[in-house]
């Protein structure tokens, strides 16, 4: 049966994701015109949805912006873009306000009435404000509800982007013709592809955790956003650094289920099958060490008694408070069989966030012009080679608001009307052949299994280049495929894990020292220069300095 016609939707700004970041961008950029919001799935299916532990920010008078910098710095292990960091903690009190002015309400002290700040791994200081433990879906919904209720913001469902779209691609000429100006967008429902022209294009898709066989992520973080942006010719920076969190629940039917770090902030410990506390022999902050050392020195630990697993531990903590700060928490566990209070409950680390990204200014500005990114698609400096807890959504907002103001001044490009003189072959819909899904589930298990077992929490050159032959010869094969079918939802996430997956290794093998995230045996140590990983479609892996490094075949 023939493919409709595909259409054609414009707007002031178009919005790919609807997290924290793509929805406060929406809020915000709505009063200078009509925003489209399109997202994968439901408007709620996000990460920020997921987000347990809070957000980060510097408003305890115990509490300073400058300790909240330098506990950002030490994390991010030398390349944290220090002016950028200092402008987002300063920003970080009137961030709060607007998300009270929002209507989420974030946890306060039975007695005084302010906010009851938590502390994670890594925070010197309590500063993590929290609803709970599920910060992220108060806010989500927050926001979500703001959104639908203005007049010009327009939330489409089940609608995944496919490819960026040039300016010369939809008829327009001169400086516009190198802009983004757009995307092509596939409805899942009708599988439809409907093209969405705007004057600014603003990426806010999330992560790639479902890169890897085990993550703490939905199942919506594909890279969607990271894989459109280098095919469109962005510049892209340190993908090595995927972040593991260390505490993933460990059960046979626990799927992506995370234990919040804020566990271990109220004094919850690791410990291993014999019961022993393992932390202190790993690091001098022990169990709220950053995620980064406490990933490794579980690791090492499961390794070196070869069991699957470890243990936190809260059975030395009050039942009461245990319950009552970790409601959901505590529920969870028990539709699994386990007393948190009462137990220790098994973990294991697992992907959970990308600390590199589509390079970004601090006006959120990537190296396309029209095209902005925010969130966990972006790299704009705060988070280095591993991010401080609670910092993301703190980030998320700073830069929705930086986007806005900046989206606010540009060009219009586009009237109310379709313009005339689209291509065709912009419009066309795609063949009608469609492709097995038993092939798709097959190359889908096989590359995230790759990726978890040679590019893992701990590294070596030779684990690596295994790797990057098995994903290479998965993403070509995926290529091939889509090259001559039409697309569907799960092929395009094939094909976007697949091209992430290579950039990832290519990126990993660039980098001949163990800073942050990236561990690898074979340069335990760190250089005294820290240097970004850059990497562009059309053009060898670089860095500021001269590393020797394998050359991306990527067409």
């Amino acid at each position: 049966m023939p493919q409709p016609a595909a259409e054609t939707v414009v707007s002031r700004c178009l919005v790919i994701g609807s997290g924290i970041a793509g929805l406060q961008f929406a809020l915000l950029a709505a009063e200078g015109g009509p925003v489209r919001v399109v997202t994968k799935k439901e408007s709620r299916e996000s990460s920020t949805n997921y987000a347990q532990g809070g957000i980060a920010a510097a408003v305890s008078p115990l509490d300073d912006f400058e300790t909240h910098v330098q506990d950002t710095l030490i994390a991010g292990d030398g390349l944290c873009r220090e002016d950028v960091v200092r402008k987002m903690v300063e920003a970080g009190p009137h961030l709060i306000d607007r998300l009270l002015g929002y209507g989420v309400e974030f946890s306060r002290d039975p007695g005084g009435g302010g906010f009851a700040l938590g502390r994670e791994g890594g925070h010197t200081q309590r500063r993590v404000l929290h609803c709970r433990d599920l910060t992220g879906s108060e806010i989500e919904g927050r926001l979500l509800a703001a959104c639908n209720a203005h007049a010009n913001i327009s939330v489409d469902e089940d609608h995944m982007g496919l490819e960026l779209v040039r300016g010369s691609e939809a008829g327009l000429s001169g400086s516009a013709a190198d802009r983004i100006v757009g995307a092509r967008v596939l409805d899942r429902r009708t599988r439809r592809v409907v093209l969405h022209l705007a004057d600014a294009v603003v990426l806010a898709t999330g992560g790639c955790g479902k890169v890897y066989l085990y993550t703490s992520n939905p199942d919506i973080a594909t890279g969607d956003g990271l894989a459109m942006a280098y095919r469109a010719g962005a510049e892209l920076r340190n993908l090595e650094f995927v972040q593991f969190h260390p505490t993933c629940l460990y059960h046979a039917e626990a799927k992506s289920f995370l234990i919040s770090e804020a566990v271990r902030g109220e004094g919850a410990v690791l410990i291993n099958h014999r019961g022993v506390r393992f932390m202190s022999r790993h690091h001098p902050q022990a169990d709220l060490a950053p995620r980064d050392a406490v990933a490794r020195a579980i690791d090492q630990e499961m390794k070196a008694s070869g069991e699957p697993c470890v243990y936190l531990d809260l059975r030395h903590l009050e039942r009461a408070m245990v319950e009552s700060r970790f409601p959901n928490l505590v529920a969870a566990c028990r539709r699994f069989g386990l007393d948190m209070a009462g137990e220790p409950v098994p973990v294991v680390p697992a992907a959970h966030y990308m600390c590199g990204g589509v390079a970004t200014d601090l006006e959120a500005r990537t190296t396309l012009p029209g095209l902005f990114a925010i969130g966990e698609v972006a790299c704009t400096g705060i988070h280095g080679a591993n991010r401080l807890a609670s910092n993301s959504l703190l980030e998320a907002v700073y830069f929705a608001e930086r986007a806005a103001v900046a989206v606010a001044a540009e060009p219009r490009l586009f009237g109310p009307r379709v313009p005339v003189g689209i291509p065709a072959a912009t419009l066309k819909p795609a063949a009608e052949t469609v492709v097995s899904p038993v092939v798709v589930e097959h190359d889908w298990d096989e590359l995230r299994r790759v990726m978890w077992d040679y590019v893992g929490i701990v590294r070596d050159r030779e684990r690596l280049e295994i790797a990057l032959g098995r994903v290479r010869a998965i993403r070509r094969t995926v290529e091939t495929v889509r090259r001559r079918v039409a697309p569907t939802p799960e092929l395009v996430e094939l094909a976007n894990i697949a091209l992430l997956g290579e950039l990832i290794v290519i990126c990993a093998l660039s980098r001949p020292e163990s800073r942050g995230l990236h561990y690898t045996l074979d340069h335990p140590l760190r250089l005294e220069s820290a240097v970004d990983s850059v990497i562009r479609r059309g053009r060898p892996l670089g860095t500021e300095s001269c590393w020797d490094a394998p050359e991306p075949s990527l067409d």
